[in-house]
């Protein structure tokens, strides 16, 4: 059974016995015995552990996880400590400098903004090694939308950063007047100058959660290391 520690575990109690979710079980049991699959299964939720229902204050879309070793670890375009930044991260902190004038950190582990309110969600928790899409079709989704919607059914502004065409296709899921939207471009190199570079989402979030009267997000990663 999942167990997240905190207020998670109520809200999706009923989403962990659907017949779809012990589909998905029965399959990740099979994969992780026969392949190689990311992140650690131990890892899976992170994202919802790291940050509460109640804390949410940005919510930032991936795919589905990082397909190379000790990379992904449940948390949307962060790597685990030590592992240099992949290209799209390499981005969202160019992006971060020429909007708030934040150096990069010297590692890629998006914790710190998990731990401050952001919730790193990819609409696909599992992948095949170096098989990016593989677990796009067991039932993820299904689970993530529904994640989604929970959000979107908060009275508490929430702030849903959409990047690509993958995040993009989820804005029908959000339709609660106080919520607030922003979309662009993915931050890949195939895509960030057609949209991604420039867009400033980092401080119009943090303008959005401030005249709502919450406290904005710090998103300066040195101010963990």
């Amino acid at each position: 059974m999942v167990h997240l520690g905190n207020d998670w575990d109520e809200i999706l109690a009923d989403e962990f016995q659907q017949d779809y979710y012990k589909r998905i079980r029965y399959w990740l049991k099979k994969e992780y015995a026969e392949q190689t699959i990311y992140p650690p299964m131990n890892d899976i939720f992170n994202a919802l552990r790291y940050t509460a229902y109640a804390d949410v204050k940005a919510v930032l879309l991936g795919q589905d996880p990082y397909h190379g070793p000790g990379q992904a670890h449940g948390l949307c375009f962060s790597v685990q400590p030590g592992v240099a930044p992949p290209p799209s991260l390499q981005n969202i902190f160019k992006e971060l400098k020429s909007d708030l004038g934040i150096d990069p950190p010297q590692n890629g582990t998006l914790t710190p903004w998990a731990k401050h309110g952001v919730l790193l969600l990819n609409t696909t928790l599992t992948v095949r090694r170096g098989q990016a899409n593989s677990h796009k079709n067991i039932g993820w989704t299904t689970f993530t939308d529904h994640v989604i919607q929970k959000l979107n059914e908060r009275e508490k502004p929430i702030v849903f950063l959409l990047w690509g065409g993958n995040a993009r296709s989820k804005k029908k899921l959000i339709t609660a007047p106080q919520h607030l939207v922003l979309e662009c471009a993915h931050p890949s190199p195939l895509s960030a100058y057609n949209g991604f570079f420039g867009c400033r989402h980092f401080s119009k979030c943090n303008a959005f959660l401030e005249q709502h009267g919450i406290e904005p997000i710090d998103w300066d990663l040195r101010h963990a290391e």
